[in-house]
C-alpha cells in the first residue's frame, strides 16, 4: 500500500493544468509517443491551432515526469520502425486521474457558460 506524504501532489492540487500539459496527457492517453509524435499528435487534434515547440515539449515532459504525470519507457517498436535516440513516453496512473480531473474541471466551467447564454447547448 502507498503511503502518503505531504509533498506528494494530488490531482486536485495540480490543477488548473496549463494547456501543453493537458494536451500532452492527451496525446498519451491512448498509445506511447515519442516527442516528435507528441508534437504531431496535438497539432493534429487541434487542428493546428496548438502547435508545441521542441522547448516548451521538453520542458513540460521535464516536469511532467517529475510529477509522475508520464514517464520514460524502455519499451519500443521494431527497430526498422524506430530511431535508437527516440525517447519513449507514457501516461502514468497518476498522470490519467490528473487529466480526468482536468477533463471534469473544464466540463464544468462550460456548464456555467451555458447557463450564462456565453456556450451553445447541446441537444
Amino acid at each position: 500500500m502507498d503511503t502518503f506524504t505531504p509533498d506528494e501532489p494530488t490531482a486536485a492540487s495540480l490543477l488548473p493544468l496549463p494547456p501543453a500539459t493537458f494536451h500532452i496527457l492527451l496525446a498519451a492517453a491512448d498509445q506511447d509517443r515519442h516527442g516528435y509524435a507528441i508534437i504531431q499528435e496535438v497539432a493534429a487534434r487541434t487542428g493546428g491551432e496548438m502547435k508545441l515547440s521542441a522547448g516548451t515539449l521538453y520542458r513540460s515532459i521535464q516536469r511532467m515526469v517529475e510529477l509522475d504525470l508520464i514517464e520514460e519507457t524502455a519499451e519500443r517498436p521494431a527497430p526498422d520502425l524506430d530511431d535508437e535516440r527516440r525517447r519513449y513516453y507514457r501516461i502514468t496512473p497518476f498522470g490519467r486521474e490528473v487529466a480526468r480531473a482536468e477533463a471534469e474541471r473544464l466540463q464544468a466551467l462550460v456548464r456555467i457558460a451555458r447557463t450564462c447564454g456565453l456556450a451553445p447547448r447541446t441537444t
